[in-house]
């Protein structure tokens, strides 16, 4: 048993997508939550940037004394987390290999398809990872830089035109490849599952990455022993610019009204 809380961030509102998991699968479970909102999108960023970034925002989640990290972030987790891992003395989980399995235990064709940010789709962590799990796996991967500020500025509803037209775009080389499994890489983007599934298909999984590692973590601190005994926990919310904006959607996130307030703090004191 142990009730200290656990830690989650992105560089946005994506991880929410993540938090909604934890909360439906650990509702006992207390939940720090920090969304680096003055910085993003991560995913143009380079390596060294998205490195200082994580490190500063696991720095500012330690203040609190947590039982374990999930970067709820396809981009510092396909860049990072090795790093990250050796830097801290904690369980420090990630999105990519949990959806990795997740998506190799429901294809039929082997044909898996990833969409993720810029930084996320170079780094190559998805296909390494899948191919180090099935070395008979094809992956097509397609980067779909617009979708997080799109997402970010509440323009993730069907019936939008432009974020349907940028949708299509990205996706049609993904279904001209015959992919039955797609790996939603960026816990932005399961807000545009129904975009995303309208496009491709009933034919098609969608793999969320944010509910993927929550289950993850579930398993592990499960397995360890570190569940809470509490009925229920309570989250509390960070983030590094514009609390206000970051409330007003993050509602829609979680599909259900925040409990409390989000908090602004200065990221760079870390």
């Amino acid at each position: 048993m142990d009730n200290r809380p656990i830690g989650v961030f992105d560089s946005g509102l994506g991880g929410l997508t993540a938090v909604k998991a934890l909360r439906r699968l650990l509702p006992g479970e207390d939940l720090i939550y920090f969304g680096d909102t003055a910085r993003v999108p991560y995913g143009g960023r380079s390596r060294e940037t998205l490195l200082k970034y994580a490190r500063q925002d696991i720095a500012f989640l330690r203040s609190f004394d947590l039982k374990a990290v999930l970067i709820a972030c396809g981009t510092v987790t396909s860049t990072s987390l090795d790093t990250l891992r050796k830097e801290n003395d904690l369980p420090v989980l990630g999105v990519v290999e949990p959806s990795c399995r997740e998506a190799l235990a429901v294809t039929n064709n082997k044909k898996i398809g990833m969409i993720a940010t810029l930084a996320s789709a170079r780094s190559g962590a998805y296909e390494r990872t899948l191919k180090g799990l099935d070395a008979d796996v094809r992956v097509v991967s397609q980067p779909c830089p617009l979708f997080v500020p799109l997402v970010e500025n509440g323009r993730f509803r069907q019936g939008d035109v432009v974020i349907e037209t940028v949708a299509r775009e990205y996706l049609t080389p993904l279904m001209e490849a015959g992919v039955d499994t797609l790996i939603l890489g960026c816990t932005h983007y399961p807000l545009l599952k129904d975009i995303i599934g309208e496009i491709c298909g009933p034919g098609v999984t969608l793999i969320d990455s944010g509910a993927a590692s929550a289950r993850a973590l579930r398993q592990q601190l499960a397995a360890e022993g570190q569940l809470t005994d509490r009925q229920q926990g309570e989250t509390r919310f960070y983030v590094s610019d514009r609390p206000e904006d970051f409330e007003k959607l993050a509602a829609v996130f979680l599909e259900e009204p925040l409990s409390r307030g989000a908090e602004r703090i200065d990221i760079e004191q870390y």
